[in-house]
């Protein structure tokens, strides 16, 4: 069973892997004719890799995010009701965002994306253990950072022949980019050490905390330069 398991695992990196590396050349030719003129299988294939770029490798700021909601608790059951909180709320203000309903100023949403990472961080220093409450708090930041989605996404625009396909391939994109990040943390980090007696005090507090300094270095920056 486990041997199948790494080999699927094995085979969906190899897919991601492909699909940026095909979208690449796609995406350089955007820069040179006009969006409308694309294809829609062309153009599905362009925003499903902007919108695993748009998290790997662009995406420190929700990487950390990632990271922080998966260091208290890396057990599947709650990380996947986190995942899916955060899923759904970001899906909202990105479409609504792209569809012109709402326009989130980027002066104040960017450092808020900061202070989301900030919190969650020094919660996972100051919690023993995973509250209830978080999830409705992780569905509260899922929809600011959906904003910030909506930002990136903006610059790029969507073409008008294929515009609901596009923004949904560049949130599939997006959520590709956050399975990848959760199976590495998992991996590299969770499978040998989540059990461990020191895992909270050497690894989750210290990790919280460099990722708290970064996410407070980021919200002055991002509020006053």
């Amino acid at each position: 069973m486990i041997i199948n398991f790494r080999k699927s695992l094995t085979r969906v990196i190899c897919v991601v892997v492909t699909l940026l590396i095909v979208a690449q050349p796609v995406l350089a030719h955007v820069k040179v004719r006009e969006l409308e003129k694309m294809s829609k299988a062309s153009a599905a294939l362009v925003y499903l890799g902007v919108g695993y770029q748009h998290i790997l490798p662009l995406g420190f700021d929700h990487i950390l995010f990632i990271l922080s909601l998966f260091l208290l608790s890396p057990k599947l059951k709650p990380l996947l009701w986190q995942a899916t909180a955060f899923t759904v709320a970001h899906s909202i203000t990105l479409g609504l965002a792209m569809y012109g309903l709402i326009v989130p100023p980027s002066k104040i949403i960017e450092p808020v994306i900061a202070l989301s990472i900030l919190y969650v961080a020094l919660e996972n220093v100051f919690s023993p253990k995973l509250k209830s409450s978080r999830i409705v708090i992780v569905f509260l930041f899922g929809l600011v950072h959906g904003m910030g989605f909506a930002s990136a996404l903006g610059q790029l625009g969507l073409p008008k022949q294929s515009y609901l396909l596009s923004l949904i391939m560049f949130n599939v994109g997006v959520e590709l980019g956050q399975v990848t990040i959760i199976l590495a943390a998992y991996f590299l980090l969770a499978k040998w050490f989540r059990d461990k007696p020191y895992y909270t005090s050497y690894m989750v507090v210290p990790m919280s905390l460099l990722i708290a300094v970064i996410a407070c270095y980021w919200t002055v920056q991002r509020l006053f330069f």
